[in-house]
């Protein structure tokens, strides 16, 4: 299903509005936690969370902020067509060296996008610390989809767990389809559990000597 939240310029003027909603927020973080990555983003979190519905305007019917810490969403809410978002808020400090977050699991994406009218979106806030306020330099709202897998890896953790591989160099593709996406993601998890199984088997080999070792010495 074709969403509108995606066409034209609508999430580019999502992402205006979040920057300037931010950039206007002085004095979010106290002289205590402005040194911390984990305040800050809470901090621009919640901000997004009692405004985002006012972000959307007409473009949302139903909308929810109310989501356990590992679900898969921090906001979600449906157009007016019937698809249903999933946001995940991620924040980059950048003057912070490396940033990998983790985006959802493979498992998940795969079953949620079994359904067309599921959106999995990313919404990506960079900024920077200015006493203590924010200064939000970009903002992207885009479907993971449209992330370049070149930008993108796979965490070994569970049955496997998309992420960035450095937010401070994220890579886009808007013409991307979701069809020729989740075929490169199918390629990639089919070389991904190959290598993890020679992982395993090398780990499996390092303890049955461990074990021979130990049989082996004198009480």
């Amino acid at each position: 299903m074709k969403s509108a939240v995606f066409s034209g310029n609508t999430a580019r003027n999502i992402e205006s509005k979040v920057k300037k909603l931010l950039n206007e927020r002085a004095d979010i973080l106290s002289p205590a936690t402005a040194d911390s990555t984990r305040a800050a983003g809470d901090a621009m979190q919640g901000i997004l969370e009692e405004n985002f519905r006012e972000i959307l305007g007409d473009l949302a019917g139903k909308y929810s902020d109310n989501f356990a810490r590992r679900a898969m969403a921090d906001l979600a809410f449906e157009d007016k067509a019937g698809n249903y978002y999933v946001v995940d808020v991620k924040t980059h400090r950048e003057d912070t060296a490396f940033n990998m977050p983790n985006l959802t699991s493979v498992d998940r994406l795969a079953r949620f996008y079994e359904d067309d009218a599921n959106y999995f979106v990313i919404l990506m806030v960079k900024y920077a610390v200015k006493g203590t306020g924010v200064a939000v330099s970009q903002a992207h709202f885009l479907p993971i989809e449209h992330l370049k897998w070149s930008c993108l890896t796979i965490g070994a953790l569970g049955k496997g767990q998309i992420q960035i591989a450095n937010a401070k160099h994220l890579e886009f593709d808007t013409t991307a389809s979701r069809k020729s996406w989740m075929l490169e993601f199918c390629d990639i998890m089919l070389d991904f559990y190959p290598r993890e199984v020679r992982k395993i088997g090398l780990r499996i080999a390092q303890f049955e000597k461990a074990k021979t070792f130990w049989l082996a010495k004198k009480k």
